[in-house]
């Protein structure tokens, strides 16, 4: 029976991944680094902690993880006041209908927890939002399981109970180690991403509904 969603918040409730290129490419930019699409593919679904830690090591800059955090945040919320967000198309109606059905909804995103809630706020969607989950508050983040883990415990659900919407490769291989079926969202902008580890996956989040995703965790 299905009880919760847990839902990815980059490329999946938002449009965000071409953002977020931009931004680790202004910010490695002003550092001396030449990011490409090809690299920053690779951290999709990685927490800024975890990226920001392997890029320092990567290319050896003089900085702390903390002072490159500082820097991205500060332009993570630059960019967010200068942007008119909109949802991906049908994820509204999406959360609209799972709440009709007292399905229980989270967010587990590797953003930071003030990124994510400063999103859902300017959506008007916060209130449907029992949990919100950051990579950056755990030690291990995607493809790790534990933050689907929490976010299923918060909810007070089994992991049997949940689906997980996902756009990664490193967040649909969490949620197979979790034990959570998943759907895989086909984002374009989320640049080529291997989704074989979902239970099914979907080039439009118009095409899912209650019933649907009912049916993948019989």
């Amino acid at each position: 029976m299905l009880k919760a969603v847990i839902f990815d918040m980059d490329g999946v409730i938002i449009d965000s991944e071409p953002m977020h290129f931009m931004i680790d490419k202004k910010l490695l930019g002003s550092l001396g680094v030449e990011a490409d699409e090809r690299l920053l593919s690779r951290y999709v679904g990685v927490s800024n902690p975890e990226m920001l830690a392997d890029i320092r090591k990567r290319f050896r800059l003089d900085f702390s993880i903390n002072e490159l955090l500082e820097l991205k945040n500060k332009l993570l919320l630059e960019a967010l006041s200068e942007t008119n967000l909109q949802p991906v198309r049908g994820v509204r109606e999406l959360i609209l209908d799972l709440v009709s059905h007292n399905v229980l909804l989270a967010v587990a995103s590797s953003s930071p927890k003030m990124f994510v809630e400063t999103v859902l706020k300017k959506l008007g969607l916060q209130q449907y939002f029992k949990v919100v989950v950051s990579g950056e508050e755990l030690e291990k983040s995607k493809p790790a399981p534990d933050i689907f883990i929490k976010a299923a415990s918060l909810l007070n659900v089994r992991p049997d109970e949940c689906v997980v919407i996902e756009d990664s490769a490193p967040g649909t291989e969490a949620a197979e180690k979790a034990g959570i079926r998943c759907v895989g969202y086909l984002n374009p902008n989320s640049g080529r991403q291997d989704l074989s580890k979902a239970s099914v996956t979907t080039d439009d989040m118009r095409k899912l509904n209650y019933e649907i995703l009912c049916s993948i965790t019989v």
